[in-house]
């Protein structure tokens, strides 16, 4: 009987230990974060990380009355590494939904891999259309490529009187592709004409053969669709070999890298941007800011608003979702309407956020604002 007693006792403790387990285990919502930490674009997956931790610091993190952990992987900048990391995080992890990667490349390796496992998956950053195309699983923070290069063209034309322009984009990244070739086909249909294309490579050092072709080519305007790192080269060796013309980006300029590399040859070029951090348009927009400033002595950048942007959207849609299902999760982001988030309102249509367009030109080392653009 005492033996009965005992084991009895030890089965019931045990039970206990097993219920409690279980019932933690419940109470945590797990979220990835596949983020390009390291590699040719790790300043991207950097700020993005910063900035998903900064809006926690500010909201919680808890969300439908249950604890929220998320679980990074670095993707290194790499498609198949963003692939890996995606299988990763829902197989072994065990995740509900991921944010990231970053750039349009990655997101396409990874995407795919969420459409067919039924995961949702939201970037901060990736523009190109094709991230979201077809797919019911695949979401994105920011504008689109087209939406970009089209307020990027109406602005050349209307406000710098740009007749003529020259394009030099990186081959080796579809979202610089993508721009370039929206930018050209919009540029065209507002009655500008394109009268030169050139092409680079990610991790490119010597851009002087282009260069010299564009400058021959006598452009009103230079546009340059890529990330920081080939922008601000690009700036340098363009201003040593005598271009004296108007430069314009678009969203990859946003990094503070691009200061760093291209010094004072990065002065006058402006770019779209998703968002000015000057000040917030709402509540959680200038929380953050002010945060941002407190915590890092400077203004914030464009990667980490929309880190926590993606964050926000995400953890809303878990509210609204009352279950931690994926397939509900996934129903409750499609459903989201003028949405405050850090860079203003945000509604999703077809996977897609519909945000405004902010145009910024550096000025003094700073990154100041231009005006918004309401595409026709």
């Amino acid at each position: 009987m005492v033996v009965k007693k005992f084991l009895f006792v030890a089965f019931l403790c045990v039970g206990l230990v097993l219920g409690s387990v279980a019932f933690a285990e419940e109470e945590v919502v797990r979220v990835g974060a596949n983020l390009e930490m390291t590699g040719a674009v790790a300043a991207y997956g950097q700020m993005i990380w910063e900035g998903i931790n900064l809006v926690r610091e500010i909201i919680g993190d808890v969300v439908a009355g249950k604890k929220l952990e998320l679980v990074l992987v670095d993707n290194k900048s790499d498609k198949v590494e963003a692939a890996n990391a995606t299988t990763r995080l829902i197989d072994k992890e065990k995740i509900v939904a991921i944010i990231g990667p970053a750039i349009s490349g990655n997101m396409l390796a990874a995407g795919p891999i969420c459409e067919e496992r039924q995961v949702p998956i939201i970037s901060a950053t990736a523009t190109n259309p094709l991230v979201t195309q077809g797919k019911k699983f695949v979401f994105r923070a920011c504008f689109l490529d087209p939406y970009q290069a089209a307020a990027a063209a109406e602005f050349a034309r209307k406000d710098l009187k740009a007749e003529t322009v020259a394009i030099l984009s990186d081959i080796a990244q579809d979202y610089c592709v993508a721009l370039g070739n929206f930018f050209k086909e919009e540029f065209e249909k507002r009655g500008g004409k394109v009268v030169v294309e050139q092409n680079c490579k990610t991790g490119d050092q010597d851009f002087s053969a282009q260069l010299t072709t564009i400058i021959n080519a006598n452009p009103d305007l230079l546009y340059v669709p890529n990330y920081y790192t080939e922008i601000a080269l690009i700036c340098r060796q363009a201003r040593d070999l005598g271009y004296e013309g108007i430069i314009l980006s678009a969203d990859g300029a946003d990094a503070p890298e691009l200061f760093s590399v291209g010094g004072d040859a990065v002065e006058g070029l402006y770019h779209t941007a998703i968002w000015d951090a000057t000040k917030g348009l709402n509540d959680i927009g200038q929380k953050y800011i002010d945060l941002y400033k407190q915590k890092f002595g400077k203004d914030p950048n464009m990667f980490g608003a929309l880190g926590a942007d993606a964050y926000l959207i995400l953890v809303n849609a878990i509210e609204r979702a009352g279950s931690l299902d994926s397939v509900k999760i996934r129903e409750a982001i499609e459903d989201t309407e003028n949405l405050d988030v850090v860079t203003g309102k945000v509604t999703i249509e077809n996977g897609d956020a519909i945000k405004p367009v902010v145009v910024r030109k550096v000025e003094g080392g700073n990154f100041v604002f231009v005006k918004t653009v309401a595409v026709e």
